[in-house]
């Protein structure tokens, strides 16, 4: 079972949390004349930072249970590392 499914909850729960900082940056800048631009680069940051949670507990389990399994073949491990390799220079740009 993928780690997807198992740790579906979980990612979830991260998901939603990231919507409600995002739904609350919103909510900053539609306050308009009083914005206080701390608290939207505060709330910029929080997201930025739970994305990054999001990405690493993905990442980790796609890792431990794609890449590094046993039953794969060579050739497949190395497709699984050009995909890894390939998601994170697009995350990381």
């Amino acid at each position: 079972m993928s780690h997807t499914v198992t740790g579906q909850k979980s990612l979830l729960a991260r998901v939603r949390r990231i919507k409600g900082q995002a739904d609350g940056l919103e909510r900053l800048i539609e306050a308009g004349q009083d914005l206080d631009c701390g608290k939207v680069l505060q709330q910029i940051a929080a997201i930025r930072g739970a994305v990054a949670g999001l990405m690493a507990e993905v990442l980790e389990g796609h890792l431990r249970d794609h890449v590094a399994a046993e039953h794969i073949t060579p050739e497949q491990r190395q497709e699984e590392i050009e995909e890894v390799v390939s998601v994170l220079r697009t995350y990381l740009k």
